[in-house]
């Protein structure tokens, strides 16, 4: 299930507030409410909105001074403002764009325009983070490749060198145990690498219709003994005679436990322990959901789960969420993620149900 956008509206006008927030909730959106410009600055940090509905004529903190301040803190300062004021002068409006609103309307407004402008910023903004997250994959990539090119090599010759001075070292030699931590940590490293090699190079074939249902109970499968030893509960709610989806199946399967492994993982510590997966049609897609109740994912860790290397574990190079993802894309199909720290998350893979690749 995607997030729905989050509106803040600030306004010191309850009945205005109260309207709003019915249309609002009405036509799908979440909102939140501030009544005064220190309440809004308090709460944006908070509730992290989508888009803040301001109005500028508020005692004590006016809504030109909120929005100069959102927009001079670099943790707030992408948030759009939609300023509402009763002024319609010119200079007004260009006080509003000068300390970085992103629209302005007058009042009395009509609730359809003030709808069309939000859609509008939500829209921009949504382009900006795709061009973002574009531009941050690709720099991630280059990454990856040079860190594969630049060590690899000279992993090797660690290793190489290693074993051999182990191999030649007497049995009681107390320096022996160093080179054996060494040799552990170069094939630690050197399976890394090969992960990474292998992460450039996925590739989906063959394509053939297969039984979702099927996939996601191999996945399972393999965990079964895991499962057990900890105690985790399993509810699978699998769609009843599903169509064919064209997918390559030992790929899939491979997706699907990247993110059992991840579920089983969160849940180490948890007092609950409910793995739930199901299955479901959605408009043209095949929708796979796998939710737990773990530790979740902290807010700040949330935009950077599916890159390279992103891990709260102490061992491993953090691949699993990421390999994931490049085969689902692979597929035409996308990966998304709910998650509440304390009480779990749940990855939602969609999946066309016509392969166009």
């Amino acid at each position: 299930m995607d997030r729905k956008s989050l509106v803040l509206i600030v306004d010191d006008n309850v009945d205005t507030v109260e309207l709003l927030r019915k249309r609002l909730r009405a036509d799908g959106y979440e909102t939140a409410e501030a009544y005064n410009g220190e309440e809004c600055l308090s709460l944006v940090p908070e509730c992290n909105p989508d888009v803040i509905v301001l109005d500028v004529m508020m005692p004590r903190l006016n809504g030109y001074e909120v929005c100069n301040r959102l927009k001079a803190d670099e943790a707030t300062k992408y948030i759009p403002v939609i300023m509402l004021t009763a002024k319609s002068d010119v200079e007004d409006k260009v006080r509003g764009l000068d300390v970085g609103a992103d629209d302005y309307l007058a009042k009395p407004f009509d609730y359809k325009e003030l709808a069309a402008r939000i859609r509008s910023v939500l829209t921009t903004t949504t382009a900006h983070e795709k061009l973002a997250e574009k531009k941050r994959a690709d720099a991630l990539e280059q990454m990856m490749e040079e860190v594969t090119h630049e060590v690899r090599n000279p992993l090797v010759s660690i290793g190489g060198f290693a074993r051999r001075v182990y191999e030649n070292l007497p049995e009681d030699d107390p320096n022996k145990k160093y080179m054996e931590m060494i040799i552990q940590e170069v094939a630690r490293l050197e399976n890394m690498i090969k992960q990474l090699i292998e992460l450039k190079s996925i590739a989906i074939s063959p394509i053939e219709p297969v039984n979702i249902n099927d996939v996601v109970t191999n996945a399972i499968d393999i965990f079964k003994e895991e499962i057990k030893d900890k105690a985790i509960e399993v509810r699978t709610a699998l769609m009843d005679n599903p169509p064919l989806i064209p997918v390559d199946k030992k790929q899939l399967k491979r997706s699907l436990c990247h993110l059992i492994k991840n579920s089983i993982e969160a849940m180490a510590d948890a007092n609950t322990r409910l793995l739930k997966i199901d299955t479901r049609i959605k408009e043209d897609f095949m929708d796979i959901r796998v939710a737990d109740t773990g530790k979740g994912i902290p807010e700040d860790k949330f935009k950077k789960i599916f890159d390279p290397f992103s891990t709260s574990k102490t061992y491993g190079p953090g691949l699993g969420l990421t390999f994931s993802l490049k085969i689902i894309q692979a597929h035409g199909g996308t990966v998304s993620v709910e998650s509440e720290p304390g009480k779990g998350t749940a990855f939602t893979v969609r999946l066309p149900l016509k392969y166009s690749g």
